[in-house]
């Protein structure tokens, strides 16, 4: 960050990804965090993106509370999923095709899916869960991460571009 512009910019953003994540909150399984989260990594890179994953992973948890399962979960997968979207952004070189739209939407179900699979392990650890606990966990969880899934299928085939287009709106 060089900039005081850059800086209230990614707090901004910070905010709306929080906001974002508030308002949906009271309905299982359907998110725009992902998108919004993904399309800033992919446009403006790895180190930008780092910034404001671990800016709105600690002011979330803020807002939220500080659970140790949470934390780690946040601090583990944001981290990753700007990792991933800083690569897919400089490899698909921010090219508006169909065939990228695909890929990105895919790379995004799996991210979603990860999301949970990490959740699905460190919850029952932290936790202390006897394996029947973490079966039913486990299993649980399954029917909120189809939804999930299915939420960040549409969202970023209709919104992919779209916010892409608001980004470079608002920066420039």
């Amino acid at each position: 960050m060089k900039t005081a512009k850059d800086i209230a910019f990614t707090g901004m953003y910070v905010a709306l990804l929080i906001g974002s994540q508030f308002i949906l909150s009271f309905v299982s399984g359907i998110e725009i965090v992902t998108i919004l989260f993904s399309v800033f990594c992919f446009k403006y890179g790895l180190k930008k993106g780092l910034i404001l994953a671990i800016a709105f992973s600690l002011i979330r948890c803020f807002i939220f509370g500080f659970i140790l399962d949470v934390v780690i979960l946040y601090i583990v997968y944001y981290p990753l999923l700007c990792l991933v979207f800083s690569f897919l952004g400089k490899a698909l070189k921010e090219k508006h095709s169909f065939k990228n739209l695909i890929i990105v939407t895919a790379v995004a179900v799996v991210m979603t899916i990860m999301f949970t699979m990490l959740s699905n392990v460190i919850t029952p650890l932290i936790g202390g869960y006897s394996q029947k606990a973490w079966q039913i966990y486990f299993t649980a969880s399954l029917p909120v991460m189809a939804v999930q899934c299915a939420s960040v299928a549409v969202t970023f085939v209709v919104l992919f571009y779209p916010v892409q287009k608001l980004l470079n709106l608002i920066k420039a």
